[in-house]
């Protein structure tokens, strides 16, 4: 995955040492009810479209972004699905803690395909019939996919998912 010059910066001050980032995550569902994936092409699995804000950025801006950079589609955000804080330790070592609002999205444009080098493969697949993801994806997909329901957050004291 490419880092940007932002982060390079930062990491040049702090070397591996924790980072908190804004990022954020979407859920984008086509006519068919059928959601966007992309493979990685660091580590192979399947997401969800995701990525880091950019300095200035606002979160519905950056998704929108990620989903288009990443996928060729254009999305319109239907909600903000939830609030979720997990850390990760890359294999560089850089550990950094994300911040990730995801959103519930609808594709309005585009045809899906890989659209940068962050992917190996983007497509669409009935919720259903997924591929292998994560157990912290797989919590924010079914989050999102609840029909109007209010914004997930961790309650104060409780961990998250």
């Amino acid at each position: 995955m490419p880092v940007s010059d932002y982060v390079q910066n930062l990491r040049a001050h702090v070397g591996h040492d924790l980072l908190m980032f804004p990022t954020v995550a979407a859920i984008v569902l086509n006519d068919r009810g059928e959601v966007l994936l992309h493979q990685r092409s660091d580590n192979g699995q399947w997401n969800l479209i995701a990525g880091l804000m950019d300095p200035g950025e606002q979160p519905a801006g950056a998704v929108a972004r990620e989903v288009e950079e990443e996928t060729a589609v254009q999305i319109k955000i239907e909600r903000l699905a939830g609030v979720v804080s997990h850390e990760v330790t890359y294999v560089n070592g850089d550990h950094c803690q994300m911040v990730n609002m995801f959103f519930r999205c609808r594709a309005v444009g585009g045809e899906a395909r890989v659209n940068d080098s962050e992917s190996l493969a983007v497509g669409w697949f009935p919720v259903d019939a997924l591929p292998e993801l994560t157990p912290f994806t797989r919590r924010m997909l079914a989050i999102a996919l609840e029909d109007d329901a209010p914004a997930y957050f961790a309650a104060p004291g409780e961990a998250g998912f």
